[in-house]
């Protein structure tokens, strides 16, 4: 097996800085409750948007609306997660590189 030298890990290096810029481009989408909570995150794993319809809250009920948006907002994180490492895996050819992800 051929060994990385300097310059293939500074090529390495600035092809994971350009998709990581891609990334916080792309967004992806989660939702609980039915769709009616929805949250949107970026590749980048930053949670960007919150969307609530109105006929979820319940004064009566806080904890359930408390959940569903826990839900999302987890399920919009592993979704971006997972985005990321796909993007990533394309530089590294599915190679674990300590510290890169």
């Amino acid at each position: 097996m051929k060994g990385f030298g300097l310059g293939d890990m500074l090529k390495i290096q600035e092809k994971v800085q350009q998709v990581q810029k891609e990334l916080a481009q792309k967004r992806v989408e989660a939702s609980s409750g039915g769709g009616m909570v929805k949250v949107v995150a970026n590749g980048s794993q930053e949670i960007l948007e919150i969307h609530i319809d109105p006929e979820v809250i319940d004064p009566e009920d806080v904890e359930m609306l408390e959940d569903l948006i826990l839900a999302a907002v987890n399920e919009s994180r592993e979704r971006s997660k997972e985005l990321m490492m796909e993007e990533m895996s394309k530089i590294t050819g599915g190679m674990r590189i300590p510290g890169l992800f």
